[in-house]
């Protein structure tokens, strides 16, 4: 036979009723971490559900060049010391200036978009040889903002879909602009 419970005991278990949940809730959000760490290392090198997917670029102007952007309409940028097989490009570089996941594409872009495997196991985007990234510090749609800076031991510029250097200061951010090579 079930003991009824007490009036002190039933107010005590909506509490924990509602820690159980919430406790669940934390314990899918970390397994979801956890696999989608194992997922940018996969072959693919890309996460979530989009397996096989390619991102898509998409070109703007800004500050008066036409450059790639990711989807969002976010600048992309290359950085001076990669080569065309290596990102140099890892740890808090890469928190700061997000690889772009590799392959990708643009309707219209004159040019060749290829991939390279980071040091992780991931798959990176490439143009014209130079390894993607987008930039924390762009905060808006049409911002260039991380253009010509000297960071991680080394420049950063836009990516011009010409493959040309965009004129100094087409962008918001100073510096010289396109590729930099």
């Amino acid at each position: 036979m079930i003991k009824p419970l007490t009036r002190l005991e039933i107010l005590k278990r909506p509490r924990l009723m509602l820690a159980l949940p919430a406790a669940a809730a934390l314990a899918a959000a970390l397994a979801a971490c956890g696999s989608s760490g194992s997922a940018a290392s996969s072959s693919s090198g890309t996460s979530n559900h989009a397996a096989a997917s390619v991102s898509s670029l998409k070109t703007a102007k800004i500050g008066g060049a036409t450059v790639l952007t990711n989807a969002g309409g976010f600048a992309v940028y290359s950085f001076g010391p990669d080569t065309s097989t290596m990102s140099n490009c890892n740890g808090t570089c890469a928190q700061n200036w997000p690889p772009v996941k590799g392959p990708a594409s643009a309707s219209g872009v004159k040019g060749t978009f290829g991939t390279i495997k980071r040091s992780n196991g991931s798959t990176q985007a490439t143009f014209d040889g130079h390894p993607l990234y987008t930039f924390v510090g762009d905060t808006a749609p049409g911002e260039a903002k991380g253009n010509g800076l000297n960071a991680n031991g080394g420049l950063w510029h836009e990516v011009t879909t010409s493959g040309n250097a965009a004129a100094a200061g087409s962008s918001s951010a100073s510096g010289s602009g396109g590729y930099g090579y």
